[in-house]
């Protein structure tokens, strides 16, 4: 390919457009610039403002050079005199843009190599972003894919005509990826930049555990029960408050289902190593941070509402629990409540207000069985 020949290029707009299932105009702007291009490599400087029109009907091309009006010419390839400017137009003034034109009919083979690769990427973007604009209403939801290919900082997947990306942030932390394997994907958005459009995928966030579940529990769509907020360690621990609208219904019981079954089920998407803690929303901010911070016995929670700081004692064997592995249980029940939570020892606080001694629960169960056997004999 010697030469670029225009001839061809025309011809050529109708019969890409099909095949790439674009409209006309969009394949013939990628020809105008990749002419431009090209015109610009053999004739012109780099950043040179240039613009081409193709005429569709004898297939041939003209060059629009833009330059500014000025009084002191500092580089003839971006600015033209005013005595100059009057030669083209004769009311040209000082800051106008003056175009000229230039009849193009062929290149030499190192313009068309460029002309060339400005086609091929500009009409990649085209096409990406046609396809792209179909997902554009499937944001937000769960969709299958496969794993393309898989990079130290990304996972390439296919989803129907598109491929998206799964980034570092949005992956289950220790989740293997092996090319060809079938996934479920969450289409969080689509990202714009200088590389042309992109999927951004996720299995990471707490809507995919939202969606998930919303598959596992018919009553979350009848509303019978709701999920009042989530959070989630993707690939460690996921805790999940749920509420229920009907009296009588258990919320915790209808999300784990019978003998786990539908717990069990989003945990098999998500990987086994990740635990999922399903937690009874209450609307009393102390109780909901008890419940929160299960599988750990709480004692006694203080509320400070101005700084939403809440200090949680629990007995000296419930501490750890409390806090967790690397501090993950308290951290996810700070996010699941929106209180920053403090864990105290409570015997430690029950010594420095010389309080007296705490009962254990087996006392307190003592307690109740006598005054049950108090009650009888009377």
């Amino acid at each position: 390919m010697d030469e670029l020949n225009l001839k061809q290029l025309t011809l050529a707009v109708r019969t890409i457009a099909d095949e790439k299932n674009l409209p006309e105009e969009v394949v013939l702007s990628v020809i105008e610039q990749a002419i431009a291009a090209a015109w610009r490599r053999d004739h012109g400087e780099r950043d040179q403002e240039v613009r081409s029109e193709l005429n569709v009907n004898n297939g041939t091309a003209n060059v629009f050079v833009a330059r500014e009006v000025v009084d002191v010419v500092g580089s003839e390839a971006h600015e033209i005199s005013l005595e100059a400017a009057k030669k083209i137009k004769k009311d040209a003034v000082i800051g106008d843009m003056i175009e000229e034109s230039y009849e193009v009919s062929s290149f030499g083979r190192v313009a068309a190599q460029t002309a060339k690769q400005v086609v091929l990427q500009r009409l990649r973007e085209a096409e990406r972003e046609v396809v792209l604009s179909e997902y554009e209403d499937k944001i937000g939801t769960v969709v299958n894919g496969t794993v393309q290919r898989v990079e130290p900082r990304v996972i390439r997947v296919e989803i129907g005509k598109a491929n998206g990306i799964i980034p570092q942030s949005e992956q289950i932390q220790g989740e293997y990826y092996s090319v060809g394997s079938r996934i479920k994907v969450f289409i969080k958005d689509i990202e714009r930049d200088n590389r042309g459009p992109q999927l951004i995928l996720s299995r990471g966030n707490t809507e995919f555990i939202e969606y998930l579940f919303r598959q596992e529990v018919p009553e979350l769509e009848t509303g019978a029960v709701e999920i009042k907020a989530i959070a989630r360690e993707a690939g460690r621990r996921t805790k999940l408050a749920v509420a229920s609208t009907v009296p009588g219904v258990d919320p915790v019981g209808t999300f784990v289902g019978g003998h786990g079954t539908r717990v069990q089920a989003v945990m098999n998407e998500v990987g086994d190593q990740e635990k999922i803690d399903i937690v009874t929303f209450d609307p009393d901010v102390e109780q909901f941070i008890k419940n929160a911070l299960s599988p750990a016995e709480v004692v006694k929670v203080v509320i400070n509402e101005k700084d939403k700081r809440a200090t949680v004692f629990v007995n000296e064997d419930q501490q750890s629990i409390a806090i967790g592995r690397g501090g993950q249980n308290v951290r996810l029940a700070s996010h699941l409540t929106g209180y920053e939570l403090d864990i105290e020892q409570a015997t430690a606080v029950a010594k420095r207000t010389e309080a007296g001694p705490k009962k254990n629960i087996e006392d307190s169960l003592l307690d109740a069985a006598r005054e049950v056997e108090n009650t009888s004999e009377a």
